[in-house]
């Protein structure tokens, strides 16, 4: 089963729908919410149908395990997403609308995903984020993840430079470092992250 519901005490992780597509526009729309994304925040409800068809029901095709909405349990509508890439990077990136935030639900979701993705059997999960995103960092260290260095990438389609924190999880308790971004970006190691 790809996309399996996930219960926590406060949340509901499940997949999008197009019943969704008001919640799903006001989480993309925000310009804070998406102010550290890799894209920009959607205009109307048409983006933000083409960008559910391409970002998750295309997905939800495949065998893509981890594309969930983000839902409070009182009434399952969704608040922010949260996300596993499968490719070899294995990639975390998660997203809240802001009265949602300073709250622990990120961590919440995070916490539930990682265990789904431990018990499914991936060995490792990264997570990066741009240096004066502090709050996503400590969101990454209180799920357990550990810094591994910082790269600086000229970000697209935005079209600016952004250092980022890569941070990494083990999941089968075999130490390793994800390589790729070392290997293609300017990187180096900050002391006392």
């Amino acid at each position: 089963m790809y996309t399996p519901t996930l219960n926590t005490r406060r949340l509901i992780l499940r997949k999008f729908n197009e019943n969704d597509l008001e919640a799903f526009y006001d989480i993309f729309s925000d310009k804070e919410v998406n102010h550290f994304l890799p894209w920009f925040p959607l205009k109307n409800l048409d983006e933000a149908k083409s960008f559910y068809q391409e970002r998750y029901a295309s997905i939800y095709q495949k065998k893509q395990r981890y594309a969930y909405a983000i839902c409070l349990k009182e009434n399952n509508t969704p608040i922010g997403y949260i996300n596993i890439d499968l490719d070899e990077s294995r990639d975390l990136g998660y997203g809240l609308k802001k009265e949602y935030w300073h709250q622990g639900i990120i961590s919440e979701a995070v916490k539930a995903i990682i265990q789904q993705a431990q018990k499914e059997g991936l060995n490792y999960l990264t997570a990066t984020h741009d240096i004066k995103n502090i709050h996503s960092g400590h969101v990454m260290k209180k799920s357990g993840m550990h810094y591994c260095y910082s790269y600086k990438e000229h970000w697209m389609p935005k079209n600016i430079p952004v250092i980022f924190r890569m941070y990494q999880i083990s999941l089968d308790g075999k130490k390793r470092i994800y390589q790729k971004y070392w290997n293609q970006y300017e990187h180096f190691i900050e002391e006392n992250i």
